[in-house]
């Protein structure tokens, strides 16, 4: 069933029981958003229960009346390569009072400037194209892995990056509030009047393996507070208690933060 609130254009939500699958580009991708599953059609039929590729393959064909012929060779396309994402990063600019992507922030998620211009400081945001925004996700020593992108009408990820945590806050902070979302993580910081013992970080709506690396690296440092600050519906609940595993692993210890509403930017668009 598709979840109507949570789907875009680009990343439609499908719900089955307990079971989530994201499709995207266009129906050509899909992941999990509980786990590191992600693939193309064939790895969706053998994730949903087909017995290795072939079966997968038939499932496929079944679905949509294909029938195989024999390969044919054709020439190969030139496409566009897009540059590293370190240049891509470079190349955008800073968002300022008044840009587009300032105005989607403040206007329409009603992130206040002081908040906005505190992530333009740490170097967290740029101006995405058509009037969105990127906010980046970095590993521990601050290099650039990709980026989340939100806008009007869009959400995605930086093609050809790799998700690990967008953090807003000093790096040495002796709380760390865990978000699912950049916006989430700003709109909790807002909210707090950005805590200057705190991290605020996201994890850009997945768990790439890199991610919860970065998760248990910060779990691991002494006399953190990791805090699960998740949205309050039942992904997010999940959520919170794989952050709880990972936090008792480290021995840290551990706080759940709920929202009263579904997230923390609705929680402040309401205050």
């Amino acid at each position: 069933m598709v979840d109507v609130k949570e789907s875009t254009r680009r990343a439609i939500k499908y719900r089955r029981d307990s079971s989530i699958v994201i499709v995207i580009h266009g129906g050509r991708g899909w992941f999990d958003p509980l786990s590191t599953a992600k693939g193309d059609v064939f790895s969706l039929a053998e994730h949903l229960g087909a017995d290795g590729f072939v079966e997968a393959c038939g499932r496929v064909a079944g679905v949509t009346g294909f029938v195989p012929s024999a390969p044919a060779w054709r020439p190969a396309e030139n496409s566009k390569t897009l540059g590293s994402i370190a240049e891509r990063w470079r190349l955008r600019r800073l968002p300022r009072p008044g840009s587009l992507a300032w105005r989607y922030l403040s206007e329409e998620r009603y992130i206040p400037e002081r908040i906005i211009i505190a992530a333009v400081a740490d170097g967290r945001l740029r101006e995405g194209p058509q009037g969105s925004m990127w906010a980046a996700h970095s590993d521990s020593a601050g290099l650039i892995t990709g980026w989340e992108e939100r806008g009007r009408s869009w959400r995605g990820f930086a093609t050809g990056g790799a998700k690990d945590l967008f953090r807003l806050g000093p790096s040495d902070s002796v709380r760390v509030c865990v978000t699912e979302a950049a916006v989430d993580a700003m709109s909790l910081a807002a909210l707090e009047d950005l805590r200057d013992d705190t991290l605020y970080v996201s994890t850009g709506g997945g768990w790439a393996p890199a991610t919860e690396a970065a998760i248990r690296a910060l779990a691991r440092r002494a006399n953190v507070v990791i805090v699960a600050a998740t949205d309050n519906n039942r992904q997010g609940e999940m959520y919170a208690e794989r952050i709880h595993e990972i936090a008792d692993e480290a021995g840290s210890r551990f706080m759940r933060a709920r929202p009263c509403t579904d997230d923390w930017n609705e929680d402040l668009s309401a205050a």
